[in-house]
């Protein structure tokens, strides 16, 4: 494999693990379990891997294809960001729970956008830019594999942070992910308006 390169797999990784930032999703992952009953760490991830895999390599073309910027497509995903920190931070409801919650909770909004989310596909084609297909790839299989054992592991924290543990974390990683949202806005907003 002439384009493998241990460093870049290794940037990569670590670029996408601070975006994909599973570890502090945990509290939102409780809150989507707690609606829908149950999520399905398998399909979650799984459904993660093809979108990252895909819009690897068809993104940029994807987004222009539909007339969008990526620029716009990150501010969008700013958006649903806020939203979902709003609501850990406030303990308000915006997104409203259907009955087909529990089917589709491991793929919306879990896979797609939490995990595989408008900041994960704009650093991907960032990423793109720099550095080889093959050891972005890498990179994604990796955070993937990291997804998976936190999803299925969700339930032991749970037990182990307990309800106070849980609303401490949820408080903060929702100004967390509020600080992210501002700040996708903000770099991506004016090139809306050039």
């Amino acid at each position: 494999m002439m384009n493998f390169d241990i460093g870049q797999v290794l940037a990569c990784f670590m670029v996408l693990f601070a975006v994909i930032d599973i570890i502090g999703s945990i509290p939102l992952i409780l809150e989507i379990k707690k609606s829908a009953g149950t999520i399905s760490a398998l399909k979650a991830s799984l459904v993660s891997l093809v979108i990252m895999i895909v819009f690897l390599f068809v993104g940029e073309k994807l987004i222009i294809f539909i007339g969008a910027s990526t620029a716009s497509f990150a501010v969008a995903g700013s958006f649903v960001l806020l939203f979902l920190a709003l609501e850990m931070i406030l303990g308000i409801k915006i997104f409203k729970a259907d009955e087909q919650i529990h089917k589709t909770a491991s793929i919306v909004p879990l896979a797609f956008p939490i995990i595989a989310g408008a900041g994960s596909m704009t650093t991907i084609l960032s990423l793109r830019a720099e550095y080889a297909s093959l050891n972005i790839t890498i990179a994604i299989l990796m955070n993937i594999i990291l997804v998976y054992v936190v999803l299925k592991l969700t339930g032991r924290i749970e037990k182990l942070l307990g309800d106070v543990g849980i609303a401490i974390l949820q408080k903060f990683f929702g100004i967390i992910l509020l600080a992210i949202a501002v700040k996708l806005f903000g770099t991506h907003a004016p090139a809306i308006f050039e």
